[in-house]
């Protein structure tokens, strides 16, 4: 998606403290008081890309309606895209990875944890069970017509 606007592109797990990373490596899932600095790092760079007229896609785990407050809330120029996929599939493609600090076994702790966007968000939802190139052009085609909450 990145590359097809031509924009800049984050991985969230990037913005985790050291003891977070240590945290889920050991199988520990994180609670809020672990989220926050990680949200607020995030949030901060969204701010700074936003003030240089940069579009950046960030990919994280927002879970909770509370965190993408943090990362969306006052922002009406950005979107959120929810990645929709049942567990079984998240399990098995988490299964597949190779350098990936996670394992899967957080990944119910992580379902629990959800709380899937309400229509007030404007969240675009793509079905992962798609291709990535599919999900990229569902995405491309929601944009035309999208206006993000806020």
């Amino acid at each position: 998606l990145a590359d097809r606007l031509g924009w800049g592109y984050a991985e969230g797990d990037s913005y985790h403290p050291p003891q977070n990373v240590e945290k889920m490596r050991a199988g520990t899932p994180l609670d809020d008081a672990d989220r926050g600095p990680w949200l607020a790092a995030i949030a901060a760079d969204i701010d700074r890309w936003r003030e240089s007229g940069q579009g950046m896609i960030v990919a994280c785990s927002a879970l909770k309606r509370s965190y993408r407050e943090i990362l969306i809330g006052g922002r009406p120029d950005v979107l959120l895209v929810r990645l929709a996929g049942d567990e079984a599939l998240i399990r098995a493609r988490m299964e597949t990875r190779t350098d990936h600090y996670m394992p899967p076994s957080l990944l119910t702790s992580q379902i629990a944890t959800l709380e899937p966007p309400a229509p007030d968000e404007g969240a675009i939802t793509v079905d992962v069970t798609r291709s990535p190139e599919q999900c990229v052009a569902h995405i491309l085609a929601s944009l035309s017509d999208h206006r993000p909450a806020g």
